[in-house]
Order: structure tokens, then sequence, then C-alpha cells
């Protein structure tokens, strides 16, 4: 990336913020896939478990959702690398060519698991017909969780817009500055996954005791993990953004977005294992409502405000990031505290 000028990299970040929204109806489906899985399996139940993972990959057939990304990402990659008509030539080739290969490439891997049987979750044949029943379930919880991934992904998009009056090296910059915080996020999104897990498993068992203190001990293990990342983000800053540009016009945005966004990490780290608690309990519609307060009713406009009518300018937006992450964080700790999440039946 450091070879490409802002046009380019603010390209990227432009393609990356639509291709997001495609996979929304994936990364919903996968919401439910994982409460219904983790609560058949804490209730003793494999074979329910084999069914509700077999019903949600036939969604995800029925959908192709993640094929019609692949073949958008393809389409779009040449046209901004080559120029043909109206696209202007970015060379962008790499980062296309990469997404598919590391997304194909995960989602091969997903299947050969399953498929060599070495997994909590064994699929046998008897497995492979549709199931409306279950199926319904899934699209139930999923239906809910594309709408609260869709909220949450065309916030983003809102976000770039509202960078996009300050020029490509604004976005360029962001676009640098949320790739590494995306990257460092990695970890944390497993250790919230691992909590949804499992929240729906000892759900299942009965033990919302147990299941209350694994959340809490994620998040904590998740505040350790992305406050020293946030440590090292706003003291590196500099050189870290440097290995990926020397822009001088480009480099300050991505500084700033990486130290005022970082400043956020200790917050966000229990907001993320948070949310995926509901879900991993089968409540999808609370992370789903504060996801539309947090980043629809307060985040956006405060973007919008502190962006254009301060001294702040773009780094207005990365401010308003912050300050989402930190809100949705606690929003979300007062619901979880109150533990309607324990009495949701799936």
């Amino acid at each position: 990336m450091a070879k490409l000028g802002a046009n380019a990299v603010a390209t990227v970040g432009l393609t990356e913020s639509m291709m997001t929204l495609i996979y929304t109806v994936a990364i919903g489906l996968s919401i439910g896939a994982t409460a219904l899985v983790a609560r058949r399996i804490g209730e003793h139940n494999p074979d329910g478990a084999a069914r509700a993972a077999v019903q949600s990959m036939a969604l995800g057939l029925l959908v192709r959702v993640l094929w019609l990304g692949n073949l958008i990402n393809i389409i779009l990659g040449p046209c901004f690398i080559f120029g043909p008509g109206p696209f202007p030539a970015l060379g962008v080739v790499d980062a296309a060519v990469a997404t598919n290969i590391g997304r194909g490439s995960a989602v091969l891997y997903q299947v050969t698991i399953l498929a060599r049987r070495i997994g909590r979750v064994q699929i046998s044949r008897q497995h492979l017909h549709l199931d409306l029943p279950m199926m319904g379930s899934v699209v139930c919880l999923s239906g809910t969780g594309m709408l609260q991934i869709l909220i949450g992904t065309a916030s983003y998009v809102a976000l770039v817009r509202i960078l996009s009056v300050f020029g490509s090296a604004a976005l360029a910059g962001y676009t640098i500055g949320i790739r590494l915080i995306v990257f460092a996020l990695l970890p944390s999104f497993g250790i919230s996954n691992a909590a949804a897990t499992m929240v729906g498993q000892n759900l299942g068992a009965g033990r919302t005791d147990r299941a209350e203190h694994a959340v809490w001990t994620a998040g904590f293990y998740n505040m350790l993990f992305l406050g020293t990342v946030g440590i090292v983000f706003f003291a590196a800053a500099k050189p870290i953004v440097a290995f990926f540009t020397t822009d001088p016009i480009v480099e300050p945005y991505g500084i700033g977005c990486l130290r005022i966004v970082s400043l956020g990490f200790v917050f966000y780290a229990y907001g993320m294992v948070l949310t995926q608690a509901f879900n991993g309990a089968g409540d999808t519609w609370t992370p789903t409502l504060i996801n539309l307060v947090v980043f629809w009713v307060l985040e956006l406009p405060l973007a919008w405000v502190l962006s254009r009518h301060t001294s702040l300018g773009a780094s207005g937006v990365f401010v308003a990031l912050c300050a989402a992450y930190s809100i949705l964080a606690v929003i979300s700790g007062v619901l979880f505290r109150r533990g309607r999440w324990k009495l949701a039946r799936i």
C-alpha cells in the first residue's frame, strides 16, 4: 500500500466500505447458526447441533452471498486497475487479488474441517436434507442478525461519505488507520465469538451463572489485550503509519485516526464481547437496537457536527468513532446486567 498514491488507497477504502454491505447476510447467518449450535451442544444434543449447522449452510448457499461478493470484487478490481471507460487506472490489483485469495481460502478451510468430522459438530449423511422448521429457526435469528450487521456496516459507509468532502488524502489516511485497527481487532473478534459460544452452551446446560461469569472473564482478557494494543498504537502511530505511507498529506490523517480511535479500545473490548454475548444467547434484538442508537442516532450526527462545524475537521470523524465505541460498551454493560438475555428461548 505504501507504493500507491492517495487516490488508489482512497479507492480501496471506498470499495471495501461497499463490499462490507454485501457480506451482511453471510455474517447475519453466522449469528443465528452460532446461537443455535451452541445451545444444542449445551443441551447435549449433538444431532440438533448438526442439523442447525447444515440448515445454516444451506441458507448460505441459497443466498450465494460470498460468490456474489467475490464476483463483484473481481469485476471492480480490473476496472480500477486498467481504467476502461470512465474508470480511472489506479493500480490496486494486489488488494483485489489478496482479498479474494484470503476469503476463499478461509471458506475452503472451514468446509474441510466439517468434512473431516474432527470438530465438536459432526455432520453425517442423515443431516444432509432440507429441514424447514430448523431453517425457519435459523432465519428468525439470522434476520435480526443481518439487520444488526447492516446497521453497523452502513454507518461506516456514511462515515466515508462525511470524510469524502475532505479529499482523497483524508480518505486514504482513514483507510490505512481503519485497516490497522481492524487487523488489531481480529483476536478480539475471536475472544468475542468464544464468549458467544460459551453463553449459548451454558444456557443450554441451564447454567446462567456460568454464562455470565464467562462473559465478564472474556471481557476482562479482551480489555487487557486491546488496552495494550491501544497503548502501542497511540505511542507508535507515526512509525506504524509510515510503514504504509510516507505521503506528507496522507500520513497525518492516518496517525490521527490511529491515535484517536485507539483511545476507545478499553471500552470497545467489553462492548465487542457483550454484543456477541447477547447474540450467543439468542437475544439478537438487543444489540441491533444498541447499534441503531449508537451508530445512527449518536455517532453519525456527532461526526457531522464535529467535522463540519468545529476546528477538528476530518479528525471529528475519528473522535465520533471513539465516542461511539465507548458509549456502546456502557449501554451494553447496563443492559447485560439486567439479565433479560437469560430468558431467551431458541
